[in-house]
This record gives C-alpha cells, sequence and structure tokens, in this order.
C-alpha cells in the first residue's frame, strides 16, 4: 500500500509541478537556513574533550584585594605564579598543570622547505601533565617530564601543522628549533589535535588554532619569552615585574584531573583550606571563595558560545516554522483542488484513514525532495562561514551526522506541515463531491 501512495504522490507531482516545486523550494529554505546555523552552534558549543571532561576542572581562587570584592562575582579565572606553583608542587591532584599562552620569534634553519625565513608564531608555556591530562596525541616522540620542569629543561613539543611547515612532516625528534636567539631540542611532535573552543585558555582567544610550540613553562620563565594574555595586577606591583614569582598579578590558568566524586570534594576542601591559611597570613585579603569547574561547567560560566550564534540559531528556527505555515497553506490549497479526486475514492470504498495516510505520504514525498534541496543550501552556507570573516568560521563543517538530521529534521517538518492537511481531506465527503461532478 505504501508503494501506491508513493505512486499517487508522483503522480499528484506532476499535475501540480508549479505548485510542488513551490513547496519544495519552501522547506529547502527553511532547512537551509537552520541547518547553517545549528551547525555552526554545534561546532562551536562541542565538548573538546569527549569523555573526559567531566575529570578535568578549572581551579580558581580569590586572590585579589578586599577593595575590588564584589556580592556574587565568581573570583578571577586566573591565579598568581607563587599559588600555581604551590599547588603544583603539593600534587594533590591526579594531574595538574598550569599554564599561560606566549608568542615567540622562530629562526628556520637554512634547509628549512619553502626557504622561511624568521617568523612569530604562538606558544604554550606548560607543566609536564598537560599532555597526558588533555589527551594529546603524538605523532612522534613524547612529551617532557616533571623532572625537566625542576631543570629548565631546554625542551620543545611541536604541533602537526608546525613540524610540517619547518621540518616538511619528518620525524623531527632529536632535532633543533632556533627560538628568540637559542635553540630548543624537539622531543615531540603532536597528531591531529585541535579543540574546539579552545577552552584551556580562553584569554588568548576562544576560538583559535592550536599553538605551534610547546614549552616547560620554567624553562620559559628562565628565558624570558614572551608571554600572550589577560593579567590582571594588584597592589605594589610597580617594583616587581609582573612574571616574577611573588608578583602580585593573576595571569596563570591551572588545571586537575580528580577521578571521582570524593577526589573533587576532597579538592576542594583543600583548596579552601589553602585559601583559608594565605588569608591568615595576610596575602588574600578576602576569606576563602574557590571554583572548581569541569570543562563543560568553565565553558558555561564564560559564555563562550558568541551570542549573535545562539540569536541565529532561533532566528532560523523561526524561519523555518514560517515556511512550515506557507507549506500548510499550499498543501491545504492543493487538496481543495483534488476534492473530487478524494470524493470518488472515498465512494469506492476507500476509509479515512487509507486518505489520511495518502496526504501525509504526499508530504513525506515533498519534504524528501526539501532535505536533498535544502541541504545543498546549507553546505552552500557552511561554504560562506567557513570563507566569511567570522574568526570561528574554519571549525565549521558539515558532517555525517549533520546530513543525517538535516534529512530527518526536513522529513518530521514536512510530516508535521501535511497533519492539517491530510486530516482535511479524510473530511471530505463523497455524497457532495459526487453531487458537484
Amino acid at each position: 500500500m505504501f508503494l501506491y501512495y508513493v505512486d499517487l504522490a508522483l503522480r499528484s507531482f506532476r499535475s501540480a509541478r508549479g505548485l510542488t516545486a513551490l513547496m519544495v523550494v519552501t522547506i529547502a529554505m527553511g532547512i537551509g537556513a537552520s541547518m547553517t546555523t545549528l551547525t555552526t552552534f554545534r561546532a562551536l558549543s562541542g565538548d573538546p574533550m569527549p569523555g573526559h571532561s567531566a575529570d578535568v576542572l578549572r581551579v580558581q581562587l580569590d586572590v585579589q584585594p578586599r577593595a575590588t570584592f564584589q556580592p556574587g562575582k565568581d573570583p578571577d579565572a586566573q591565579l598568581p605564579r607563587l599559588d600555581a606553583e604551590t599547588l603544583l608542587r603539593e600534587k594533590r591532584g591526579a594531574r595538574q598543570a598550569m599554564m599561560t599562552g606566549g608568542v615567540v620569534s622562530v629562526e628556520p634553519a637554512a634547509d628549512a622547505p619553502g626557504a622561511l625565513k624568521p617568523f612569530d608564531t604562538g606558544t604554550r608555556y606548560t607543566s609536564a601533565d598537560f599532555f597526558d591530562m588533555f589527551r594529546v596525541p603524538f605523532r612522534y616522540g613524547h612529551g617532557w617530564t616533571a623532572a625537566d620542569d625542576e631543570a629548565h629543561a631546554p625542551v620543545v613539543v611541536l604541533s602537526k601543522a608546525f613540524n610540517e611547515k619547518l621540518f616538511g612532516g619528518a620525524d623531527s625528534v632529536g632535532r633543533s628549533v632556533h627560538v628568540e636567539g637559542a635553540d630548543l631540542r624537539v622531543i615531540g611532535v603532536l597528531d591531529d589535535w585541535q579543540p574546539v573552543p579552545h577552552f584551556f585558555d580562553i584569554n588568548v582567544g576562544q576560538y583559535r588554532k592550536l599553538e605551534s610550540l610547546f614549552v616547560p613553562f620554567q624553562t620559559a620563565m628562565e628565558r624570558h619569552l614572551g608571554t600572550e594574555g589577560s593579567l590582571t595586577c594588584w597592589g605594589d606591583s610597580a617594583t616587581l615585574k609582573p612574571h616574577e614569582l611573588n608578583a602580585p598579578c593573576s595571569w596563570i590558568q591551572y588545571w586537575v584531573e580528580l577521578d571521582t566524586p570524593a577526589d573533587r570534594a576532597a579538592y576542594r576542601d583543600y583548596l579552601s583550606r589553602y585559601s583559608a591559611q594565605q588569608h591568615a597570613a595576610g596575602r588574600f585579603e578576602r576569606d576563602p571563595n574557590v571554583r572548581l569547574r569541569d570543562v563543560n561547567e568553565w565553558l558555561s560560566s564564560q559564555h563562550v558560545v558568541p551570542s549573535d550564534v545562539r540569536l541565529q540559531v532561533w532566528l532560523a528556527f523561526g524561519f523555518l516554522a514560517v515556511c512550515l505555515v506557507n507549506t500548510v497553506g499550499l498543501l491545504l490549497a492543493k487538496c481543495l483542488r483534488r476534492s473530487s479526486e478524494i470524493g470518488v475514492r472515498r465512494a469506492l470504498g476507500a476509509p479515512r484513514r487509507q486518505i489520511f495516510a495518502q496526504f501525509l505520504v504526499e508530504a513525506g514525498a515533498v519534504g524528501l525532495v526539501g532535505g536533498l534541496l535544502g541541504l545543498a543550501f546549507a553546505a552552500l552556507g557552511v561554504y560562506g562561514v567557513r570563507h566569511g570573516t567570522a574568526y570561528f568560521g574554519q571549525f565549521v563543517s558539515l558532517d555525517g551526522p549533520m546530513l543525517l538530521a538535516t534529512i530527518a529534521l526536513s522529513l518530521v517538518a514536512s510530516v508535521l506541515a501535511g497533519l492539517l492537511p491530510a486530516w482535511r481531506a479524510c473530511q471530505v465527503s463523497p455524497a457532495s463531491q459526487l453531487k458537484s461532478s
């Protein structure tokens, strides 16, 4: 019976090509707009650490002076260097990492591909657990150790893209990179890894490409490598450089990995006790006020997804609703034109449920064709986002799940739009139609 309904739908399309084409284009436009914005939103609001984001947490301590206190306000998102190094040294988590961003000048070797000239590139200064905690994949080599941190080892880990740029993608472990006038020895090269959003340091950009170089934090400080990101100082900081150990400045991001809810509660208690100790010592002017948020909680608290992207999603689905209302009107008009046909079928014994099913199949067929055309519109929309001026466009793509979601949304939307016309069709009285004909 289903194939029979499909055959009737095809005959109906051929008899009203213009009306059918208008319905298909109407649905396609709504589907294309909504799936373009939904794909963008999905790319920007995804989980950057699937399966592990609940175990990795951002540490916040209330380190600033009492004069700047605002009731209900979160403590500073970053830590002073002294506190970050203290927490790292005490090792109360399964893994922990302190870090900040930077920019350095790189002088390529004479045999580098493409006769490269010296250039600046982004770096990350961090501690040894960074790679294990964030599940960073390696193509060659490995990261450094805690002993390398303490020894200020002159080592570096390269991103895959930077290794391809500087060494043509070859195994560069053991070679040197000339950074800010001195050599760093390559001990590892990352494989494909691009967390979106750039969750571990949104101060340098919520959506940005991965840094090119990863350098031990203490090595970077010893060599006075340039830093990048937010820096907040208070009190008498004029006599100290902001990056000195005792400087009253917050500029370091601190993350910890905790395996169980009990570990999380214990670590929160540890942070509260540490804050109370620092308050008693006069370093922290405010009472203990700590935050411990996992990756997704952290991103939500920082409102990482641009508000205009959220608004565009709502507007696009509103546009889809308008398109569906128009489709309902067109289906009703088509139903009225076929009242005589429906009356004859009813008079020949077709029950109302068969008429209802016939028109639902017809609406579904319109939705399927509209979905395929809408998929093309969505692909064009995503192409426009990727090649537009938006700084996050490079991370937006129409993948397999979104392709299936586009077709599914189109079918569901068209069937919903066909409910009222199908119900009206099965209410047609055969007697009145036979008399009029």
